[in-house]
C-alpha cells in the first residue's frame, strides 16, 4: 500500500507498531521523536514532571498516592531547552524561573540555550537537532517550522512534554494529510512570507485545518531553506499541523554547509558531511510514495504571487500590498523579528530597502521600528555584512534576540489604538499589545518600505491575480453510534449553553499573554482570567456548569495549555464548537477536559442568536443542552445533532484526570498499552 511521507516517518518514530505495518490518518499511534524543544514554558513542565514521577497531580483527578523515585529523565538527550519568549522581564520572579531551569538542565545534562541566544526554534535547525525523515516536537505552536528540514515537525502540549521527559514517548492521532503542488516562480518583490500569506487568505475556509501538509512540485527547488522555513512556520496559521518541505538539492545544499560548519567550530558536531550523503542514499525510506492518497490536493502558481498583506487582526483576510498602499494606512509601529521572519536574508532584504537607489533613507517621522534577530548567530552575520547597522542608522530600535513584542512581551508592543505592521506570524487581536489596536503582517521589505514612508507600502511589485485550486475530498459523514462507556465517564451532560458567536477564536483570547508565562497563578487561580482578552464581560455572564459553544477553529493559535484548564478552573462543563483546534484539544484531553466537535449545534445556535451576534455580543447564554455520550447526541431546544464519538483513548484520558495520570500508570507497570 503506498503512503505519504508523513505517515512513513511516523512509522519510523512508533513505538508498538506490528512489524511492517505503516500507520494511516485517523489511527493513535505511541510515538518517540527524535527531540522536544520547550522554551519559557519548561518552568511549568518541571513540576509537572515531578508530580508524574512522584505520583502526584498538578491539578484534575484524584491524586494518587506518594512514591519514591528517582528524579529521572529517560533520555536527557532528548529535550533541547532555549529561553526566548519574556527575555527583557528582569523581575526577580523571571529571573528566578530562568535560573531554576537552567539549574534543572544542568542537573540532569540536558542541553540549554540561554536567555539572549536566539528564538528555540531557529536554535533547533541551527544547532543540528532536526534532520530529514525525523520527527521532531516542540512545546509551541510553531514547531511546524521543522518541517522546512524534511521531517515531521508539530507542536505538542506542557503535559505531553512532561510524559516525554518521562518515558521518551507520548501519544498521537495521525492528522488527514494534504499535498500542497506549488507550480513556477516567484515574480520579483515577492517573498516566501508572501507564500504563506496568499495560502493563507485564498484558501482561508479551514481546507487544512488540523492537517499534514506535504509541499511538492516544480516550484519548490525554487524556494530558499530560509523561505521554506518562513512557509512550514506559517502553516500554523493556515490551521495545519505539519508542514514539510521534501528532502531535495537545495536542502541537501544547507545541510552540507551546516556540516561544515559544526565541523569548523569544533564542539557540538551535530552531523557530518558523511552524515548527510547517508541521508541523501537513504531519502527514498521516507518520501512519499507516487501514489499516496491525500485527503486533498491544493495547488499555487507561485508566478501568480506578488506581495501581500494580512490584516487587521486576522491572517484569513488579505489585500495586496499595492492597494493598501493607495488607501495610506498610517502605520504607528513597524516589526522585524520572530522565528518567521529574522532570519539573514530577511535582514538584508530590509536594508536593501533602506538603501535603496543609492539613498540612505531613514524611517519616517511617528514610526518606531523595531528589529530582533532570530538568533545571536543572525545577529553577528548581519552586523558584520552591514545590515544590522544600515537599518539602525536608519532609526530602527534593536531588540535582543527573541520572541518579544511578537508574543506581547518586553518593549514596544501596540498601545491602545495604534496600527503596527510586522513581519511576525500572527496578527490576532491583543496579540501583541493592546486589543484595541490594529496589526497587519507582512514580509520584510513590506515591512521596510512602510517604516520608510509611514504608512503601509511596497517597494516593488504589483497587485496579481491569485492561481489556486483545490481538489477537496471529504471525509464520510459521521453518524451518530453506539459507543461503549468507560467505568467513570459520563454517560451523559447537561447545562446551559453559553454561545460564543466568533469562528477562530484563539487561544491570546481564551488566555492573555500577560498571565500565561505567570507560574505563580495556580490552576485553581486560573479561572479568573479566562476570556478577558475576548470579552471582558464573560466572567460576570459565566457559571460554573456552563457549556460553551463556539464556531469554526476553536481554540486556534498558540500551545498554551492554559486556554483549555483555565476554562475547566473557571467552572466550564466542555466545549463544543463547529470544529476546534488539533493543538488544544489536545491540551484539554491531556487535562481531562472534554471538547466536542458538531458543526450542526454550533449552526443552530448561530441562526437562534444572529441579531445577537450582529450586535457584537460576544458572550450569549442559551438553552439548555442534553448531551448523550452512549448514542453521540446533542438535543438542544427539541433538536437532536450527532457528534463523533468520543474513543475509549479520549475517555480514559477523561477519567483518569488527564494524561499525567495515564503516565503515571505506565510507570508504575498498570499499563500494558503504553499512552493508548
Amino acid at each position: 500500500m503506498p503512503h505519504t511521507a508523513t505517515e512513513k516517518i511516523v512509522a519510523r518514530h512508533a513505538v508498538g507498531l506490528a512489524a511492517g505495518h505503516v500507520p494511516s490518518a485517523g489511527e493513535y499511534v505511541t510515538i518517540r521523536p527524535k527531540h522536544l524543544m520547550t522554551h519559557d514554558n519548561t518552568g511549568a513542565v518541571i513540576p509537572k514532571f515531578k508530580a508524574i514521577i512522584a505520583g502526584t497531580k498538578t491539578a484534575g483527578g484524584t491524586p494518587t498516592p506518594p512514591k519514591t523515585a528517582p528524579l529521572r529523565i529517560f533520555d536527557p538527550k532528548q529535550p533541547v531547552f532555549g529561553i526566548d519568549h519574556d527575555i527583557q522581564n528582569k523581575t526577580p520572579e523571571n529571573l528566578g524561573k530562568y535560573a531554576r531551569i537552567e539549574s534543572f538542565a544542568r542537573e540532569h545534562g540536558i542541553d540549554y540555550y540561554p536567555p539572549g541566544r536566539g528564538i528555540a526554534h531557529q536554535i533547533m535547525i541551527e544547532e543540528g537537532y532536526v534532520t530529514p525523515g525525523s520527527l521532531v516536537v516542540g512545546s509551541d505552536s510553531h514547531s511546524n517550522i521543522y518541517g522546512a528540514i524534511g521531517a515531521v515537525g508539530t507542536p505538542v502540549v506542557r503535559t505531553d512534554a512532561a510524559a516525554i521527559w518521562a518515558t521518551g514517548e507520548t501519544w498521537w492521532q495521525i492528522p488527514e494529510q494534504v499535498q500542497v503542488v506549488l507550480t513556477g516562480e516567484l515574480p520579483q518583490g515577492a517573498t516566501g512570507k508572501d507564500v504563506i500569506i496568499t495560502l493563507c487568505g485564498h484558501f482561508k475556509n479551514d481546507e487544512v485545518l488540523n492537517c499534514c501538509l506535504e509541499f511538492t512540485g516544480a516550484g519548490v527547488a525554487h524556494l530558499s531553506i530560509e523561505e521554506r522555513m518562513t512557509i512550514s512556520n506559517m502553516t500554523t496559521e493556515w490551521g495545519a499541523l505539519t508542514g514539510m518541505f521534501p528532502f531535495d538539492d537545495v536542502l541537501k545544499g544547507f545541510l552540507l554547509d551546516r556540516a561544515r560548519y559544526f565541523e569548523k567550530r569544533a564542539k557540538r558536531i551535530a552531523y557530518t558531511e558523511a552524515d548527510v550523503e547517508r541521508w541523501w542514499n537513504e531519502r527514498e525510506t521516507f518520501a512519499a510514495d507516487k501514489d499516496a492518497h491525500y485527503a486533498k490536493v491544493v495547488t499555487l502558481d507561485l508566478a501568480s504571487v506578488s506581495p501581500h498583506v494580512s490584516g487587521p487582526n486576522s491572517v484569513k483576510e488579505m489585500a495586496p500590498a499595492a492597494k493598501l498602499e493607495q488607501e495610506k494606512i498610517k502605520v504607528n509601529r513597524a516589526y522585524l523579528m520572530s522565528c518567521v521572519n529574522a532570519r539573514l536574508s530577511d535582514f538584508e532584504a530590509a536594508a536593501g530597502v533602506f538603501n535603496s537607489n543609492g539613498s540612505a533613507r531613514k524611517v519616517a517621522d511617528g514610526v518606531s521600528f523595531y528589529v530582533a534577530a532570530a538568533s545571536s548567530d543572525v545577529e553577528a552575520q548581519a552586523k558584520s555584512l552591514g545590515y544590522w547597522n544600515t537599518l539602525i542608522h536608519a532609526g530602527a530600535i534593536a531588540l535582543p534576540a527573541g520572541c518579544g513584542a511578537c508574543i506581547g512581551l518586553g518593549m514596544g508592543t501596540l498601545e491602545p489604538g495604534e496600527v503596527g505592521i510586522s513581519a511576525t506570524n500572527r496578527n490576532f487581536e491583543g496579540r501583541m499589545g493592546d486589543r484595541t489596536a490594529l496589526c497587519y503582517l507582512a514580509s520584510p521589505v513590506v515591512v521596510a518600505e512602510s517604516a520608510c514612508r509611514g504608512y503601509i507600502a511596497a517597494p516593488t511589485g504589483s497587485a496579481t491575480d491569485v492561481r489556486g485550486t483545490i481538489d477537496v475530498r471529504p471525509a464520510p459523514q459521521r453518524d451518530a453510534s453506539a459507543q461503549a462507556i468507560l467505568a467513570g465517564f459520563p454517560e451523559r451532560i447537561t447545562g446551559r449553553a453559553l454561545y460564543l458567536p466568533l469562528d477562530n477564536l484563539n487561544t491570546d483570547g481564551i488566555y492573555g499573554k500577560d498571565v500565561t508565562y505567570r507560574d505563580d497563578i495556580t490552576p485553581e487561580q486560573q479561572g479568573q482570567y479566562a476570556m478577558l482578552n475576548y470579552d471582558p464581560q464573560f466572567q460576570s455572564i459565566a457559571r460554573d456548569g456552563d457549556i460553551i459553544v463556539g464556531g469554526s477553529n476553536f481554540g486556534t493559535g498558540s500551545s498554551r495549555e492554559q486556554a483549555a484548564t483555565a476554562l475547566a478552573s473557571r467552572g466550564i462543563r466542555l466545549v463544543i464548537a463547529a470544529t476546534s483546534g488539533q493543538t488544544y484539544k489536545r491540551n484539554a484531553f491531556n487535562n481531562g477536559f472534554i471538547v466536542l466537535e458538531c458543526p450542526a449545534l454550533s449552526e443552530q445556535l448561530a441562526e437562534m442568536f444572529a441579531s445577537e451576534a450582529a450586535a457584537s455580543t460576544r458572550t450569549i447564554p442559551g438553552p439548555e443542552l442534553d448531551i448523550d455520550f452512549a448514542t453521540s447526541t446533542i438535543t438542544c431546544d427539541g433538536q437532536t445533532h450527532s457528534f463523533g464519538t468520543l474513543s475509549e483513548t479520549a475517555q480514559r484520558l477523561v477519567v483518569a484526570g488527564g494524561s499525567e495520570a495515564v503516565v503515571q500508570g505506565q510507570l508504575g507497570g498498570t499499563k500494558q498499552n503504553r499512552m493508548l
